[in-house]
């Protein structure tokens, strides 16, 4: 992974720098629909692009998307291609779907796009002396209440507690969970060796142990504690600790490191606490909310409601802490709850340190666009005229 990603900055920076696509300003107090069919050439840097990745992380997505009935047709498209290559990749995009632009609300194209990547901690079955901090399994006294039975209003939201006496209570945070009492033992899955990887993992959601004979195990997102999150980056900031332009991953975890006893503290002000499940062998890279293990550098985590799970998107960025193009067709596999809004997309990177390093640094201006299939949105019954004048560009 660590040469295909500098090979890969490589090619970028002989792509020359990305102009923005053009945004045409609306008119007042017209409502904009996030969603705005264009034509194939305006999509900003599609011609450059190798779409042949993009088609098989598509099939993967198919996976989970093809029983869905505007998916059935083109998915089984999909499927009958068993050797992806460029022109035959990029020839079933074109033939099958539309492009549409993703818009905010006050009618711009552009957003802001991250990054994220499947941490990689050394760690072991059993403690020891080297690998001392849990990771944590769902634990067996945590409650998960849904409230749509008895209050529909409240159906989107889901308490987490345990019972104390005859009260239920919130659950234990991360400063109950991390202390001395330990009153989670007994529910760990796995022990590792640094607590700020482990912090990290928590942040992304899914990674994977080395155990110490080299075998790779992947955890993934079980359960939350119920606590809302904290970012400990924003209070870095807030602290004046660190300038916005410092502000990464690298320089986070160098700070707790050179400060151990207020960058405990500093962790410990996040109150949310993430629970894992060990995964079977056949996944070696993460699921995203899709369901589906996620392809480095062709999976995007987006806000779904804007962009369906499974569809291909294509992104116009530029690589972190540069102004080298990144133009390529993703694939919408995840979801992130810091993911919210139109224009609003995470890069998943890969997994390991290498991925991480870059995907620490990421947080560059982007467009997008999403690909949707022509048996989703067009009227089988619309007439040739109406067809023509669509491709003519005269109707919007």
């Amino acid at each position: 992974m660590r040469y295909y990603l500098l090979t890969v900055f490589i090619v970028a920076s002989l792509a020359g720098c990305v102009g923005k696509p053009p945004v045409e300003a609306p008119p007042a107090g017209v409502e904009i629909e996030a969603l705005k069919r264009v034509q194939w050439d305006q999509v900003d840097g599609w011609l450059l692009d190798r779409p042949a990745a993009a088609l098989v992380t598509f099939q993967q997505s198919c996976k989970a998307i093809a029983s869905r009935e505007k998916w059935q047709l083109v998915c089984a498209e999909a499927d009958k291609i068993s050797t992806p290559g460029e022109k035959n990749a990029r020839d079933f995009f074109e033939q099958n779907f539309y492009p549409y632009q993703v818009r905010n609300s006050d009618g711009s194209a552009d957003g802001l796009i991250t990054g994220y990547y499947g941490p990689e901690l050394s760690g072991s079955r059993i403690q020891t002396e080297e690998y001392r901090y849990p990771i944590y399994r769902l634990p067996d006294d945590m409650l998960i209440i849904d409230l749509d039975g008895l209050y529909p209003e409240l159906g989107k939201y889901r308490l987490r507690g345990r019972v104390v006496g005859n009260r239920v209570v919130p659950y234990f945070d991360r400063s109950e969970i991390d202390n001395s009492d330990m009153p989670l033992s007994g529910q760990e899955l796995f022990w590792v060796k640094d607590p700020v990887d482990l912090f990290f993992l928590h942040i992304q959601g899914s990674g994977r142990i080395r155990l110490p004979n080299g075998e790779l195990v992947m955890v993934n997102y079980a359960n939350q504690n119920g606590h809302p999150y904290r970012s400990i980056g924003k209070l870095l900031l807030e602290r004046e600790a660190m300038t916005r332009d410092q502000m990464s991953m690298q320089n986070i975890r160098k700070w707790v490191a050179e400060n151990p006893e207020a960058g405990k503290q500093l962790l410990a002000e996040n109150p949310s606490y993430v629970f894992f499940r060990e995964l079977s062998s056949e996944f070696q890279s993460p699921p995203g909310a899709l369901g589906v293990p996620l392809t480095a550098l062709r999976s995007l985590a987006v806000d779904p409601r804007t962009i369906p799970l499974g569809a291909p998107v294509f992104l116009s960025t530029t690589f972190p802490g540069t102004d080298f193009p990144l133009k390529q067709l993703m694939v919408a596999q995840d979801t992130g709850g810091a993911i919210k809004g139109e224009v609003r997309a995470d890069f998943f990177w890969g997994m390991g340190n290498a991925a991480g390093k870059i995907a620490g640094k990421m947080k560059q201006e982007g467009f997008l666009w999403v690909l949707l299939p022509k048996e989703e949105l067009v009227d089988p019954l619309q007439s040739q005229s109406e067809n023509s004048a669509l491709n003519d560009g005269t109707v919007n």
